[in-house]
């Protein structure tokens, strides 16, 4: 088998994959020296530099597997390369400790005013004053995100003294106390953090998920953390921040435009920056190589991919009955995850009618992958999805009736917390996933794009005023759906819209009497 590797990779995942194939390296390619070339090899080994795209795809005749030594799989159409059945697999574990180092590291080096102080005596001057710094014991750090490199970045900070409070919506109590991490809103760590550092996927519900509202909040004096993706602070809004002095200081690794040498960041002596450094040690770089390598070889020699992105592992005769729940048990996944409020602890996943009896493993799978990708974004795939609920001590039960009411199979998943639940109900009509329930509301949905949810009382003059709010907004409505309730009960509604809703305008549409609460949920990729 042939093996194409288009990007620099490290000696010790080239040797591995040389051991079992024939490997070209071939750098800097272009689209269309790629589409020649890409014919006949079986893997395509990259890093960032390549992009993948769907005419490169199309063209690969024989290609079994795309290897990203690496996390992000931006630079890789997924949906192309899922149609034609190529495995898109990632090194999502390589360069954590990496990333959670440097993060400690930009941390230290803004306290203590280390490479300004480096600058100034390496053109010989020697002013002590200036570079007064603070000590990071007993300071309160704010982590946003506490995945695999923000819970690292815990343990560390733990070590140096610091207090720890944590936001993730899919983070159990008992794994933050583990983590020693006391749970809070974004806003409430706003408020009280003396460091907050950011460990998210950039996501919809991630970008700019510090702006001017949360740093009005903050502590005068607070420094800022980013090592994780550019476009989740915003960075006009840091900008202003640190002009007026609210933000004391800011350590940054990664912009929205790279390389960032418009951005006003750069102007500020107070903050100090490195180019997209977090994964940048020569331990990372080996650990990515020997990674995806390992990959690479398990797929070529019939075996399975540990972080497959796109392609649950299903045995070829079963796909056909249950590709189509495997889609269904992914959006109702996503729905139920952001129809939630807050952190949850169980997820029960239940299995009726003739669905019951066939190996329901991959459908499970594909539900977690659904509900945890909506927070924590592309790194979330078929095989790790299970060990990230584990890890985040998040209880998944599964349970199977033969019996069925109304459709010959369903599945339903219930999030469960300690304070509230939330129940979606769907099945299959002509190889379409369909949402038949959502808590005890009986609704006949085919989900797509963006939905908004609202639960409101069923009298007149409700909905009508609901589509005025959209209307004047310039959003069309595609779809709509009521559930069934008796007059003046309450039940859910569900509009499809073809247009983004901002937070203003959901607000909006809750604040119509007789809305008692309206969420978008969107199945759209960010």
């Amino acid at each position: 088998m042939k093996v194409l590797v288009s990007d620099s990779l490290s000696n010790e995942g080239l040797e591995i994959l040389k051991e079992h194939f024939n490997v070209d390296v071939c750098t800097g390619l272009s689209e269309d020296e790629l589409v020649e070339k890409i014919k006949g090899y079986d893997a395509l080994v990259i890093r960032s530099g390549t992009q993948v795209t769907q005419r490169i795809i199309e063209a690969a005749d024989n290609l079994k597997v795309i290897g990203r030594a690496g996390v992000g799989v931006d630079n890789v159409d997924v949906d192309a390369a899922t149609k034609k059945g190529i495995i898109v697999t990632n090194a999502p574990e390589g360069n954590m400790i990496s990333a959670a180092e440097h993060t400690i590291a930009m941390m230290m080096a803004m306290s203590r005013n280390i490479p300004q102080a480096n600058a100034s005596l390496k053109a010989r001057e020697w002013k002590r004053n200036k570079f007064m710094g603070v000590e990071v014991k007993g300071k309160t750090l704010g982590i946003i995100g506490l995945g695999r490199i923000g819970s690292e970045v815990a343990k560390r900070a733990s070590g140096l003294e610091m207090n720890l409070m944590g936001y993730d919506p899919f983070i159990s109590e008992k794994r933050a106390m583990e983590l020693g991490v006391k749970l809070a809103t974004v806003n409430e760590i706003a408020k009280e953090a003396d460091y907050i550092t950011v460990h998210t996927p950039l996501i919809k519900e991630t970008r700019n998920i510090l702006d001017d509202e949360q740093f009005g909040l903050m502590k005068k004096g607070v420094r800022i953390i980013n090592c994780a993706r550019g476009g989740i602070i915003s960075e006009e809004a840091l900008a202003r921040a640190l002009e007026s002095g609210k933000v004391g200081g800011a350590a940054i690794d990664v912009f929205v435009e790279e390389p960032p040498f418009a951005s006003p960041l750069l102007n500020f002596d107070n903050v100090i920056v490195t180019p997209h450094l977090g994964a940048s040690t020569q331990e990372a770089q080996v650990n990515v190589a020997i990674d995806i390598a390992r990959e690479v070889v398990s797929v070529l020699s019939g075996g399975l991919a540990k972080n497959a992105i796109n392609i649950p592992s299903v045995k070829p005769e079963a796909m056909a009955v249950l590709a189509p729940y495997i889609r269904l048990a992914e959006i109702m996944g996503k729905i139920a995850g952001q129809l939630v409020d807050g952190n949850y602890e169980k997820v029960e996943i239940g299995y009726n009618g003739e669905i019951s009896g066939k190996d329901t493993r991959p459908l499970t799978v594909s539900a977690l992958k659904g509900l945890l990708e909506m927070a924590l974004g592309a790194g979330v795939n078929y095989v790790n999805a299970p060990t990230l609920a584990k890890s985040r001590k998040i209880a998944v039960v599964e349970s199977k009736s033969e019996s069925a009411e109304e459709y010959s199979s369903t599945m339903s998943i219930r999030l469960t917390s300690a304070e509230t639940s939330k129940l979606v109900a769907g099945t299959v009509v002509g190889d379409e996933p369909k949402i038949v329930s959502v808590d005890e509301d009986k609704l006949d949905i085919f989900p797509a794009g963006r939905m908004i949810f609202a639960k409101h009382i069923n009298r007149p003059n409700v909905i009508g005023p609901c589509c005025l709010v959209l209307g004047k907004n310039n959003i069309n409505i595609s779809g709509m759906q009521v559930g069934r309730s008796e007059v003046g009960g309450v039940t859910m509604m569900v509009l499809n819209v073809d247009s983004d809703v901002s937070d203003a305008i959901l607000d909006e549409v809750s604040q119509v009497p007789g809305i008692l609460n309206a969420k978008l949920v969107t199945l759209l990729k960010s």
